[in-house]
């Protein structure tokens, strides 16, 4: 426990590192997998990415975010455990409502246990940046009214690019519209995505094949990154793509002269739902924050 008593709590979509979670405590609330035939799973306890993916052959699932009770008994079992406030990191609001229930919830406990919800307008690994920070600024000592504030800078300077080889799963979920996805389909274009300002996908750049695609997210990456002095890069990899973490480390790192660190992430089974099976993100943040 930190000595500000201030509880780290997100959701699974955020993909904050295990390790991260076990030295800090971070609790996560996950999102649940939904199959048509009744059955329920929660992502990261009882049904692992590989298993989703061996399960794409047979149905593509469909997911839901966590329920306000879920939420309600984590800021509970925080209280019991003797934290006396908390911060909430939610993926982007754009692409669920998980941080919306979280608000509903921490205004609803707020004589229980006071509540900021922070709004990472990212998913995935990046996201998991944001709940990075803000473990940081809670064991620096960063005043709890101070967090809400110095979470969202950090939200607008971090940003996830990635690609896909299939569009059928993002555009299935909801996640893309039509336009995207036909142009993906009809002309072999592999569109680099990224979370706009708000958090909805939009394309970065087009490229034509799968191997350009890649060539144009170091790209993309390298440009976002010299906008600061010292940058955080992280890579995410699913299984399928996992040969290419060293390679594109070895590329970044080339690309971009001040790199302060590089962190490596898989991805969660919730997230590969909209995903696919083969997914390739990098993630870039200010260092300085």
């Amino acid at each position: 426990m930190n000595d500000q008593r201030i509880a780290v709590i997100t959701d699974s979509g955020t993909d904050t590192p295990s390790e991260l979670c076990d030295i800090h405590d971070v609790r996560i609330i996950p999102l649940r997998i939904n199959y048509s035939d009744g059955s329920t799973f929660e992502s990261g306890v009882d049904i692992t990415p590989d298993e989703v993916v061996r399960r794409f052959a047979e149905e593509i699932p469909t997911t839901s975010l966590p329920s306000p009770d879920q939420i309600k008994r984590a800021l509970e079992k925080a209280r019991a455990d003797g934290y006396e406030k908390a911060v909430i990191v939610t993926i982007a609001s754009a692409l669920s409502a998980t941080f919306q229930t979280a608000q509903l919830v921490a205004s609803e406990m707020q004589d229980v246990i006071p509540t900021i919800v922070a709004d990472s307008r990212s998913i995935g690994m990046v996201a998991g940046m944001v709940v990075e920070r803000a473990v940081d600024y809670v064991e620096a000592g960063v005043p709890f009214e101070e967090l809400g504030e110095r979470l969202e800078k950090v939200a607008e300077e971090s940003d996830v690019f990635f690609a896909v080889k299939s569009l059928e799963y993002l555009y299935k979920g909801g996640r893309i519209g039509k336009h995207i996805y036909r142009l993906g389909t009809a002309l072999n274009i592999k569109p680099v995505l990224m979370c706009d300002a708000e958090g909805y996908y939009t394309i970065a750049k087009k490229a034509r094949g799968w191997d350009r695609a890649l060539d144009t997210m170091v790209a993309v990456a390298a440009v976002t990154a010299s906008r600061y002095e010292s940058s955080r890069i992280a890579i995410c990899c699913s299984s399928s793509t996992s040969a290419l973490f060293k390679p594109l480390e070895d590329r970044l790192r080339e690309a971009i002269p001040s790199i302060a660190s590089v962190q490596t992430h898989d991805i969660s089974a919730d997230l590969l739902v909209h995903t696919g099976p083969d997914l390739v993100g990098i993630g870039v943040q200010n260092a300085a924050l």
